[in-house]
């Protein structure tokens, strides 16, 4: 069952759609649904690995470690 919806609701779903849209449209409507969540999929996805990547960069940024020159100048005067 998804959504609680059960096998007679979605025959009569099915019929429904394919009285709207006719059979030579189906496939045309299964392809686009189809890209859609590839899509959708794939946007995620980079989104995840971008946010991976920044976390990497802001590590590594931290680890940077600043070296004080200011006592090598007052040696030389």
């Amino acid at each position: 069952m998804i959504l609680g919806l059960g096998i007679p609701e979605l025959v009569v779903i099915l019929v429904i759609v394919l009285v709207i849209f006719g059979p030579k449209n189906l496939p045309k409507l299964g392809a686009s649904l189809g890209k859609t969540v590839k899509n959708l999929r794939e946007g995620m996805e980079s989104t995840d690995d971008s946010k991976d990547s920044k976390d990497s960069k802001q590590v590594e940024a931290e680890d940077v470690t600043v070296v004080d020159d200011s006592d090598s100048d007052k040696d030389d005067k």
